[in-house]
């Protein structure tokens, strides 16, 4: 039996979207999965490496690696109306130069916020640090991501939204693309497809069983957050609209990679209908 390793974030949405698997509720022929858990910086690095046949990512960083991964049509999370958030000490007010603490290089949220600001000075951390390197002074600012945006500490306050800067530059009612799974490009053509369509099946499963599924992640301590936070935090980022995308959702990823190439961040432009696994090649081989 052949065994397969999927990477993925340690934040409530991921380990949700994945757990229908690791529970033994959805599995695949001639094969068992495993997973490993790492901050979003260092899975866009270990893409970025070819580390993992299959990853999570964020968006912004698919035109980096398009030629060596697909894009998966699941596990997918956007913003709606929310997003990331920056966030300074309350009653502060930043400098046109402030330093921020943004959670990695290739990060959706670092490329909208170098966009929009320009002239900050940037550092990059793990996102579990950002929120206490605001209080301690050590910078002025940082944008918080995954569940920090429900539980941020009292002494901060949101500076701007993600969600309000997306949509200036967007000039669009469009979701905003966060993050996603990709795929090695590598492997045979017939496996991507199954092992696609076995992750699409885990989200479905996982939001057909919300409730049970989440009471077992909160009685074995696998996330970080309690039953009212989790309850809030899939329903913004591990919904219904992650289990498959929508035409509306490759539309903002095109308008996120435009983004990206119109202000240098991308040598060429990409439509990310360019890269999906060509999933007609199952009804082909059985026709």
């Amino acid at each position: 039996m052949k065994k397969t390793l999927i990477a993925h974030s340690p934040d409530a949405d991921d380990i949700f979207m994945y757990y229908a698997i690791k529970f033994g509720w959805v599995d695949m022929k001639n094969t068992q999965f495993d997973n490993i858990a790492k901050d979003i910086q260092t899975l866009n690095e270990d893409a970025l490496n070819g580390v993992y046949d299959i990853v999570a990512i964020s968006f912004a960083l698919y035109p980096h690696i398009k030629e060596e991964y697909a894009p998966l049509r699941t596990a997918v999370s956007f913003g709606e109306g929310y997003g990331p958030k920056v966030i300074k000490r309350k009653g502060t007010k930043l400098k046109r130069n402030f330093k921020v603490a943004l959670s990695g290089k290739h990060t959706t949220n670092a490329m909208l916020f170098r966009i929009a600001y320009p002239e900050a000075r940037v550092s990059y951390m793990n996102f579990l640090e950002i929120e206490q390197a605001v209080l301690d002074g050590v910078v002025d600012a940082g944008v918080l991501i995954h569940e920090s945006i429900l539980t941020y500490a009292d002494e901060l306050e949101v500076e701007r939204e993600m969600w309000d800067i997306w949509q200036e530059l967007a000039g669009d009612e469009l979701p905003l693309p966060l993050g996603g799974m990709a795929i090695r490009r590598s492997l045979p053509l017939n496996k991507a497809i199954d092992y696609e369509a076995t992750l699409t099946k885990a989200v479905h499963v996982a939001r057909e069983h919300k409730e049970r599924l989440s009471k077992m992640l909160l009685e074995r301590n696998l996330v970080r957050i309690n039953a009212a936070t989790l309850e809030k935090y899939l329903e913004l980022y591990a919904n219904d609209d992650s289990i498959s995308l929508s035409p509306l959702q490759y539309k903002a990823i095109n308008k996120l990679f435009e983004i990206g190439f119109k202000h240098g961040f991308y040598d060429t432009m990409t439509q990310i209908e360019d890269y999906l696994i060509p999933t007609e090649y199952t009804e082909l081989r059985n026709s």
